[in-house]
């Protein structure tokens, strides 16, 4: 496990220097000049060469690349030009809104995926599994925006039973708990689609070994068959989808906090790269990119437990 352990953290930040270092040179090389860009197109070539000076831009990008690594290492991500404060808090107060919405889509997702995935694929091509697969295949096939434009048309404008915008700011006559309801349904909808479909993919194959017939002609009681035997070895599979849903649910849910106005950090990249927020960008880049490392490594984890084999 120590072995283990020290692999992926050395994948880990050899992952965050290749991306630190291609965001950076990326936001050199793009067109115009960095100072250009945190000044905005109106500002003057004398402000322009000001700032370049005052920030050491004419210096060449390795050295100043070693420098931004320098600050990184001691905490300090930078000024963010689009919010007018330091980086850190800019980040972690978007990533705490995001961290609510995903904890709950998530605590949703799984357990409604695992019941709908298990249940059809016990029963293959039956009524239930047809359903279920219709079910998952439309859902997984609307794109975000569409599912919460049309959610919101439906409860908000027709009904009235709930916001239509989630900036988690009591008011109106709503509690942020009302505000929550439609995001979160539109991602679990969406995203546990893909999920469902994996699970029964995965659980018709396992009730088609060997091993689940033999235990069904000893005369083991169904149940103890899926429960026992079926369950554990059908999520071998799905369970790097599952875990790497966590990626995808705190960064990778721009659309839908764009369409309910939610204060996340998905949004809050979207309007850093529209902003041309340097600092901004880069630092949740590295935020983004140590999410997925760390999903995978709990992917790989989880392998381990669930399958004896992989540790040996």
């Amino acid at each position: 496990m120590a072995r283990f352990a020290a692999k992926h953290c050395a994948f880990l930040l050899l992952t965050l220097s290749v991306v630190s270092f291609l965001v950076f040179a990326l936001n050199e090389f793009s067109p115009g000049a960095v100072a250009r860009k945190e000044l905005g197109a109106y500002a003057t070539q004398e402000q322009v060469e000001l700032l370049t000076r005052q920030l050491g831009l004419d210096r060449p990008l390795l050295v100043r690349y070693a420098d931004y690594v320098g600050k990184v290492a001691r905490g300090d991500l930078g000024y963010s030009a689009r919010f007018k404060a330091p980086v850190t808090g800019v980040i972690w107060k978007h990533l705490r809104n995001t961290g609510l919405l995903a904890a709950l889509a998530f605590a949703c997702i799984v357990p409604f995926s695992m019941l709908l995935g298990i249940a059809a694929g016990m029963r293959e091509s039956s009524r239930l599994d047809r359903a279920i697969l219709i079910f998952s295949t439309v859902m997984a096939s609307i794109p975000e925006f569409a599912l919460g434009v049309f959610l919101a048309s439906v409860f908000v404008v027709w009904l009235g039973w709930l916001p239509g915008t989630a900036t988690l700011v009591a008011g109106g006559g709503w509690s942020v708990g009302a505000q929550l309801v439609l995001p979160v349904a539109v991602v679990v909808l969406f995203d546990s689609g893909y999920v469902i479909s994996m699970i029964r993919a995965s659980m018709v194959e396992v009730m088609q070994r060997p091993y689940i017939r033999t235990a069904v002609l000893k005369g083991l009681p169904f149940r103890a068959v899926i429960l026992r035997h079926a369950v554990r070895n059908a999520m071998i599979t799905p369970i790097t989808v599952i875990l790497l849903q966590i990626n995808y649910l705190v960064a990778g849910v721009v659309v839908v906090e764009t369409v309910f106005a939610y204060p996340g950090f998905g949004r809050m990249m979207l309007e850093a790269a529209l902003f041309k927020d340097i600092a901004l960008v880069e630092a949740g880049a590295l935020v983004a990119v140590s999410l997925a490392v760390v999903t995978n490594i709990l992917g790989d984890a989880a392998y381990m437990l669930l399958d004896p084999r992989i540790r040996a």
